[in-house]
């Protein structure tokens, strides 16, 4: 699909050609917190980590991932009505909610599904390892795209229980309004693209494809590989 015509990035075109080109355009974005002891890149699963890997490359910090859950509205799954993350968190849309008169009941039934998935996520990606600790330290959450922004705000607002001193939110593309309102919650916000119209996440890059659970695991193993091998050298 053609791109709509918008921004254009520091590359000249409009977009990106797929998710690690879209890290290494954010990270330009980012630079002022390179080689930073205190700085932790958290990915979105899936389609952040592609993203964060590189983010966390040019960075020169850990890269870890945190799992969140969008809450999909009965019959649309696609249309977010909220979010579930890691630690219990649960964000609701009270407009969306309302909108469509969405029961208690219909959400709690959504949410369990979600959250058996979130609980799947976390023991294919960590493997029993313990999250980073995020205690007075800089974090960054990665994703690969704002539209409603739900799954974002419930990744800040659980982050927050973690007690970090800053929570950066940075994405290669978002829409404007929604980078706007998570600034209110995140201490930062980069949003590389902010294109009007919108649309939706997928039009601003030429490879979006599905990034697999595979996919995943092999970048979290060769960002850990590689920190191993500086931390020896």
């Amino acid at each position: 699909m053609a791109f709509q015509p918008a921004s254009v990035n520091s590359r000249g075109y409009q977009g990106f050609a797929d998710r690690r080109d879209a890290g290494r355009e954010l990270a330009i974005r980012l630079k002022a917190y390179g080689g930073r002891p205190d700085v932790v890149v958290l990915a979105l699963p899936r389609g952040g980590v592609p993203v964060a890997y590189e983010v966390a490359d040019a960075l020169d910090a850990p890269l870890d991932i945190f799992v969140v859950r969008k809450l999909g509205m009965p019959g649309h799954p696609e249309f977010a009505m909220g979010a579930i993350a890691s630690g219990g968190v649960r964000v609701l849309s009270d407009a969306v909610i309302r909108a469509y008169g969405i029961t208690e009941l219909q959400i709690d039934a959504v949410a369990r599904q979600e959250l058996a998935e979130l609980r799947r996520r976390e023991q294919e990606y960590r493997q029993n390892r313990a999250l980073v600790d995020l205690q007075r330290r800089t974090v960054i959450l990665v994703d690969d795209g704002l539209a409603t922004g739900s799954t974002m705000r419930a990744a800040v607002q659980a982050i927050r229980s973690y007690a970090p001193a800053r929570v950066v939110v940075a994405v290669p593309v978002g829409a404007r309004t929604t980078c706007d309102e998570l600034a209110d919650i995140a201490d930062e916000t980069v949003c590389a693209l902010m294109p009007e119209p919108f649309s939706a996440v997928g039009l601003w890059y030429r490879d979006f494809s599905e990034t697999t659970d595979g996919e995943v695991r092999a970048l979290l193993e060769q960002h850990a590989r590689r920190t191993r091998s500086t931390v020896h050298e």
